[in-house]
């Protein structure tokens, strides 16, 4: 096991897994599958153990983290972050002027449009400090050989000298995910290879320290995989010409060992709409490949891994998004119904092309769990995508913004490290994890990304995280009289009342009765 991921299960496991400051059932649920704790990750992130440039550069000896001037220029593997971010940047400025010629944009309170600034990713002021640690190896289907990824996640901080001493931190919107394979497929402990098994139960188990420790065998760079950025690229105040909203830039930077450096890649499912409703070639295929029976029972289960060549290498995501189809959500204009121009755009999917592959998964013996109607083909069409699953309850944008260890005041910061969606899905995680570590098969399936499956509902009953105030609901459950099979388990919580919160037929929120 590499030097990183001996101290990460060392700490879950010395640490008891996670510890939020929230609310006791936060450490049940994220038990095991999550570090959390602000002090441990404060300890950690100050010894230098867990910093990026240590993680990059094991042989470096520095009693202090690299501050952002230095992170991106003294490393070499990181060289092509920086410019591939100021491209996009340069791109969604001239996008805005040209969409809003009337409104102002630059970074300050004195522009209409208040840009992120950039000169943070070059300051001897700001570092990236450990937010979270968070196992995912539920997503040991992308490769088995793997066991799955180790996420660390950073948060930017700027730091400013008082005056009377000291100084003073404060967080930027921008988290950087480095994500770690979960193994190295050469890994050993000893003359024994590590087993994602033995992985699994170093999570769960807070047990032996040394067992936790492992093997120093393995290379460094093999368990690198790729670097995920995300950034509040733009706030826009409420105007004449538009709602309020947020925008966030999303990026993924892959891990190329042979060049030893993170290099631009496609985020994994973010269909690029706008290229492929461009293409009648590339339409048919993707229709095709999508709805063909196996690729279509692996949609349902949140498990699909959509081939590159439909794929964008960033996303610009509006916050807040709404229920209904509109051009805020990656697939609106895909779908039949959905046109964006005069005369609409030919969309990819027909009703009638969505009923007959949900007819022919059906004659195939198939057992389709969520995608059982056009409306649930479509709500899944979106969140399956980066940009979907980061507008559904995240906080500010980021589902898992981390606690603020660095402020002074917890009144003035994050008092909870993750949204109710992360917190609602750690059941289903610690399932996976648990069969892992019981060498069984695990069931890598996933409900919607705007609500918890239905197998951790004993757990979740009663909480925010599955049927409370807020929850996604199935309007015909109110006695709509519509019916559709995507949704019909989603009902609320004894005390709460289905609600339409939207012009949706189908989807509405939990409300507290009134008389």
């Amino acid at each position: 096991m590499s030097r990183a991921l001996r101290i990460v299960v060392a700490a879950a496991a010395l640490f008891g897994g996670v510890v939020s400051l929230s609310a006791a059932e936060n450490v049940q649920l994220a038990r095991g599958t999550a570090i959390t704790d602000p002090d441990l990750l404060r300890r950690l992130d100050q010894s230098d153990a867990l910093t990026i440039a240590s993680l990059l550069r094991p042989e470096r000896n520095a009693d202090i983290p690299l501050t952002t001037d230095l992170l991106f220029s003294s490393l070499p593997q990181l060289k092509a972050i920086p410019p591939a971010i100021d491209a996009e940047f340069d791109r969604y400025i001239s996008r805005y002027k040209a969409t809003y010629p009337g409104e102002t944009i630059g970074v300050g309170e004195g522009f209409d449009v208040q840009l992120f600034d950039r000169a943070n990713l070059r300051s001897r002021d700001t570092r990236f400090v450990l937010a979270g640690i968070v196992n995912r190896m539920d997503r040991a289907y992308v490769s088995e050989e793997s066991c799955g990824e180790i996420r660390l996640i950073y948060r930017l901080a700027r730091y400013e000298s008082r005056p009377e001493g000291g100084k003073t931190a404060t967080r930027l919107p921008m988290t950087l995910n480095l994500v770690m394979k979960a193994r190295d497929a050469g890994q050993t402990d000893g003359n024994k290879p590590v087993s994602c098994a033995e992985i699994a139960r170093r999570w769960l188990d807070n047990g032996d320290w040394q067992e936790l420790i492992g093997s120093r065998s393995s290379p460094h760079d093999a368990m690198l995989d790729r670097i995920e950025t995300n950034i509040q690229v733009s706030v826009a105040p409420k105007s004449a010409l538009h709602d309020f909203s947020s925008d966030y830039l999303l990026k993924v930077f892959k891990y190329d060992a042979a060049r030893k450096t993170f290099e631009e890649a496609t985020l994994e499912n973010q269909i690029d709409r706008d290229r492929i409703l461009a293409d009648d070639a590339l339409r048919r295929e993707f229709r095709d490949w999508l709805l063909a029976p196996e690729n279509l029972r692996k949609f349902d289960r949140g498990t699909v891994l959509i081939p590159e060549r439909f794929l964008a290498t960033s996303a610009v995501v509006p916050t807040p998004a709404g229920l209904d189809a509109s051009a805020l959500q990656p697939e609106f204009g895909m779908m039949q119904g959905e046109g964006r121009g005069e005369g609409g755009d030919v969309p990819v999917f027909g009703d009638d092309d969505v009923v007959g592959a949900l007819n022919q998964a059906a004659a195939r013996g198939i057992d389709l769990q969520n995608v059982r109607s056009v409306a649930g083909f479509q709500r899944r069409l979106n969140d399956v995508t980066c940009a979907g699953c980061h507008q559904t309850r995240g906080i500010g944008g980021f589902h898992f913004p981390g606690m603020d260890w660095l402020a002074d005041k917890s009144s003035n910061s994050a008092n909870v490290p993750a949204s109710p969606h992360f917190f609602g899905d750690q059941l289903r995680r610690r399932d996976i994890l648990t069969a892992f570590a019981a060498g069984k098969r695990p069931d890598f399936s996933r409900g919607f990304a705007s609500r918890p499956q239905t197998r951790g509902g004993r757990e979740l009953a009663g909480s925010e995280y599955q049927d409370g105030w807020g929850a996604h609901c199935s309007l015909q459950n109110a006695g709509s009289g519509t019916t559709d099979k995507s949704f019909t388990s989603w009902s609320c919580a004894k005390g709460l009342t289905c609600q339409a919160a939207a012009a949706s037929r189908r989807i509405g929120m939990c409300f507290i009765k009134t008389r």
